[in-house]
């Protein structure tokens, strides 16, 4: 499904011929309400940070092919659909640097049943776009993915699975991360068609399957509590669906029992008896740490226990980045003056020091973020610190964004461009000054 805006947040790259890079280039809507033929384009006006290009110095790509402007005024029977995205192509030697960037259009058409006089139609649009660097595999290094709940209130709205996972593979991610009761149609069960039409898309977009996050409703019923063997059934049909779908991990929240997020006393006996299975399957069962929960906390503590305990390596632990947020979230949650600020809204401020600590049992890292400005600062995770504690620890598994800001229509997809350019960012300079 198409973007609203005439500039579209998926496509904004730098283009490379023969090692060089030679511009840079983005995807556009077409902006009248019916196609028009090539023939009748006259140009685009593009402006860049205050640098401006001329209507006819950009390379139109329609139809699988590249055109001058001149060429493509020329062509017979070629339609640019209302479905269909232009790829705009502007060649500035070395391309543009990766961040947020000012840019600005002006599409050129004519129509013959207008007067002349009034021509070329001239359709406007303006955003701030994210060019993300190239992704550069660093021996050792981090694994970028993306939890497909950071586009919620958009997917199954404005975009669609299929979107979610071309957006994901644009800026140069390769996990992708689930919901059970979000993302499968049919669940528990979906129809074999469907997860035949998950793998197929998995292999197009060069996805990997990372974490499956999945819920144990412990008190789905008003008058009793789940049993053990229940909540054990709920936590293995999840765990074979996650294999069956090539995922390697998942993570089940458990209900839980207090503010502080204990969860059901049942979770032990639970996960116990699914260790067998996880190891049969080799899907590794994620508790999640997460916000108001800090990893010096009996519920943390107990879940390393128990690993020990065990000696088991099919349960670790998921550290949701939420816990080391500094600053009082006012985007995506009613507004409280900081005095008023319920205690699960408050940040943790969890030192990154102890990350560090925990680093054996930690199994998968969900990059939880709020917002990321223009200047490419995220305003309430301290991310340089939490990449060098992961860096310095040896870490080199997944960081899988999970945006959880402000629902506007399209924000999350630039949000999660801005984080990737941010966290790439840093851990590239990590290794520079190893």
């Amino acid at each position: 499904m198409l973007e609203l805006s005439l500039i579209q947040t998926r496509g904004f790259t730098n283009v490379t011929e023969n090692g060089t890079v030679t511009g840079f280039q983005f995807l556009l809507r077409m902006p009248n309400y019916r196609g028009v033929w090539g023939s009748l384009v006259d140009g685009i006006e593009i402006t860049v940070d205050g640098q401006s290009f001329p209507a006819n110095a950009a390379r139109w790509t329609l139809g699988g092919r590249a055109y001058t402007l001149d060429e493509l005024q020329r062509t017979e029977g070629l339609h640019w659909q209302l479905d269909e995205l232009a790829t705009i192509t502007v060649p500035v030697q070395g391309g543009l640097k990766p961040g947020v960037h000012d840019l600005a259009v002006s599409v050129l058409l004519r129509s013959p049943y207008i007067p002349a006089f009034v021509l070329p139609l001239r359709f406007d649009d303006r955003r701030q776009a994210t060019l993300v660097p190239e992704t550069t595999d660093i021996p050792g290094g981090f694994k970028y993915g993306v939890s497909t709940y950071s586009f919620t209130g958009d997917l199954h709205t404005l975009m669609t699975l299929e979107d979610a996972m071309a957006d994901i593979a644009d800026l140069g991610a390769t996990g992708i991360e689930l919901l059970t009761q979000t993302n499968i149609p049919g669940y528990p069960d979906p129809s074999a068609a469907w997860i035949d039409e998950w793998h197929r898309l998995t292999k197009t977009y060069g996805l990997t399957p990372t974490n499956i996050s999945s819920w144990v409703d412990n008190q789905m019923w008003l008058d009793r509590d789940l049993t053990v063997e229940e909540a054990t059934a709920q936590l293995q049909r999840d765990m074979r669906l996650a294999h069956e779908l090539g995922f390697t991990s998942i993570r089940p929240k458990f209900g839980v029992t207090s503010p502080e997020l204990d969860p059901h006393p049942t979770w032990e006996e639970t996960v116990l008896r699914s260790l067998d299975l996880a190891q049969e399957l080799d899907v590794l069962i994620l508790p999640e740490i997460h916000s108001p929960t800090p990893i010096k906390h009996p519920v943390t503590q107990g879940y390393i226990e128990f690993i020990d305990r065990t000696g088991t390596d099919h349960f670790k632990l998921m550290i949701d980045t939420g816990i080391f947020q500094t600053v009082v979230v006012d985007d995506g949650h009613p507004g409280f003056d900081p005095d008023e600020v319920p205690p699960f809204l408050q940040p943790l401020k969890v030192p990154a020091s102890e990350l560090t600590e925990i680093l054996p049992y930690v199994g998968f890292v969900q990059a939880k973020f709020f917002e990321v400005d223009e200047t490419v600062t995220d305003l309430h995770v301290p991310w340089r610190d939490v990449l060098t504690a992961l860096h310095a620890g040896g870490y080199s598994g997944w960081l899988s964004s999970e945006y959880e800001g402000r629902r506007d229509p399209y924000r999350a997809r630039d949000q999660i461009r801005r984080q990737h350019l941010l966290m790439r960012s840093i851990e590239a300079d990590l290794h520079r000054h190893a």
